[in-house]
């Protein structure tokens, strides 16, 4: 079973995926200001990552869809919220259509979508060359971020990815940026927040407009005026805020 991360005691589970530069501790900064009697937060280590990274695997979306059904079952969690940042918010759009009996709802926060990444070729080098190379990590860290934050925050980030073995990075980058699976999306009755940050430059309110915002039949956007790719990082008061209230409503 894969590893993860826990906070929270409550009766509302959700079930929380990381991104590709994450790990099971992506959404420990929201804890500060979540209701911890009221929601269970678990983050799963994808195959390869942090808690996980002795597990192999395909790495791909569709196995992590997989492997969050079965940490639901083994959590005993018949019906539960998904929260998925970044790359694991392609998968929660996944394991939504796959499971639409057991998953309430989601909050997708800078998703990719479910379709195959558009890159012109520069970006498509940085983002392959990101695979060995820790300079692109830190590059697409503050670009994503709209080169405003800390360096040694970037730097904190990029570095934690190290946490993933070098097999399963690349292959989950060929995964998520190249497969698509807006075909089995489309048609999603699953209700869906959608988180982006202001200075995000590429996961944008007009991308979400022409993906997301068109496949999920129930949904709702909110821009974050001071967050870029990292709203859990950037503004984890608002953010937490933002996801409760939604879960809730």
């Amino acid at each position: 079973m894969n590893g993860y991360d826990r906070f929270g005691e409550g009766p509302v589970h959700v079930l929380a995926l990381h991104g590709w530069f994450g790990d099971e501790r992506t959404f420990r900064p929201l804890e500060v200001a979540t209701a911890l009697d009221r929601f269970t937060y678990v983050t799963m280590a994808f195959r390869g990552y942090g808690a996980s990274r002795d597990l192999t695997g395909t790495y791909t979306i569709e196995e992590i869809a997989a492997d969050a059904l079965a940490l639901a079952d083994a959590l005993g969690w018949g019906r539960f919220h998904l929260l998925g940042h970044s790359m694991g918010g392609k998968a929660a759009q996944l394991l939504a259509a796959l499971a639409p009996e057991r998953v309430e709802k989601i909050v997708a926060l800078a998703p990719v979508p479910a379709g195959a990444t558009q890159f012109d070729a520069g970006s498509r080098a940085l983002f392959e060359g990101a695979t060995t190379q820790l300079d692109n990590r830190r590059r697409i860290i503050a670009l994503s971020t709209g080169n405003r934050l800390t360096s040694a925050w970037v730097d904190r980030v990029a570095r934690g990815s190290l946490r993933a073995n070098d097999e399963a990075f690349a292959a989950y980058f060929r995964s998520w940026a190249n497969i698509d699976l807006s075909a089995r999306v489309a048609g999603s009755t699953t209700p869906v927040k959608v988180v982006i940050g202001r200075y995000d430059l590429s996961i944008t309110e007009r991308l979400m407009a022409n993906t997301i915002l068109k496949w999920f039949q129930n949904h709702e956007i909110v821009v974050m005026d001071n967050a870029g790719h990292y709203p859990m990082d950037e503004t984890p008061i608002a953010t937490a805020t933002a996801i409760e209230a939604f879960l809730t409503a």
